[in-house]
C-alpha cells in the first residue's frame, strides 16, 4: 500500500507499506519534494526530522 501525505505546498512523504494484513510489515518512506531540490544540507535536515517524528511517534505509541 502507498500513501502520500502533504508536508508543505512543495514536499510530500510517500509511505509505503508491505506485508500481510495480520503480522510483520515493513514501513518505508520516501521524501518528495517539488524544483528547485534542496541542497545536501537541508535535505539531510529534513530527512533526520521527518525519520525523528515517525520512528520516535511508533515507539511512544508502542510504550518504548
Amino acid at each position: 500500500m502507498d500513501y502520500d501525505l502533504a508536508v508543505a505546498s512543495d514536499a510530500r512523504i510517500r509511505f509505503d507499506i508491505v506485508g500481510p494484513p495480520h503480522g510483520s510489515t515493513t514501513l518505508a518512506w520516501k521524501l518528495i519534494v517539488d524544483d528547485p531540490v534542496p541542497d545536501e544540507e537541508m535535505t539531510v535536515r529534513m530527512r533526520k526530522r521527518v525519520n525523528e517524528l515517525i520512528n520516535a511517534n511508533l515507539r511512544f505509541t508502542s510504550g518504548q
